[in-house]
């Protein structure tokens, strides 16, 4: 499993990036991670409804190829696009979304944060607020796009609209509930170590 770190880049060229690495990819290309930030930005699943808009004001939306909903990115959010050969892994896409969630809830474990699951919602919560967000692509058996975790942003955005397409639905991040400072760079290490530790034991 290879990270690679890209800072800070536009959604959309990362999109374009993802889709041109999968459709180019061989039996033998190794699995990825992209760990990044984006500026700011609403991104629309591919079954988003309008409806879920409410005031987005000057702030872009980008309708994409993932599943789910709108959501919102921004600095001091966790991407971790995860760029992966289901088929060559032996496993389907729900084994894949519990890997994520898993592996979120157990980096949250590391900072005395309890999380859980929603039963038909995916993504981590603390108590029913959101934290993290899941949208994934499967083409030809390969997954792209991947999760977002709210580690130290600003939250605001996400009143303009009905977050995964739930109205009313509360968001958190991780600054809020620790009970030190967070560190960016630290929290994308731990999760990607994570990650390639459950998809690993997932072969």
């Amino acid at each position: 499993m290879k990270v690679i770190e890209l800072g800070t880049q536009e959604y959309l060229s990362t999109w374009q990036a993802m889709k041109d690495f999968t459709d180019s990819r061989t039996k033998d290309s190794e699995d990825e991670l992209w760990v990044v930030e984006h500026p700011s930005v609403f991104t629309q699943g591919i079954a988003g409804k309008s409806e879920h808009l409410l005031n987005i004001g000057t702030t872009p939306i980008v309708k994409t190829d993932r599943g789910g909903q709108i959501t919102y990115h921004g600095s001091g959010q966790l991407i971790v696009y995860c760029l992966i050969d289901l088929k060559r892994l032996g496993i389907g896409v729900k084994k894949i979304v519990s890997i994520i969630e898993t592996s979120i809830i157990d980096l949250l474990n590391l900072y005395h944060i309890k999380a859980h699951i929603k039963i038909g919602a995916p993504g981590v919560y603390v108590n029913h607020a959101k934290i993290a967000a899941l949208g994934l692509k499967v083409k030809q058996g390969k997954t792209y796009h991947g999760l977002s975790l709210n580690v130290d942003m600003d939250l605001q955005p996400f009143s303009q609209i009905n977050p995964c397409g739930y109205q009313g639905l509360k968001v958190t991040q991780v600054q809020d509930l620790a009970d030190n400072k967070v560190y960016f760079s630290k929290i994308a290490k731990q999760l990607t170590q994570l990650l390639t530790h459950h998809i690993t034991r997932a072969q």
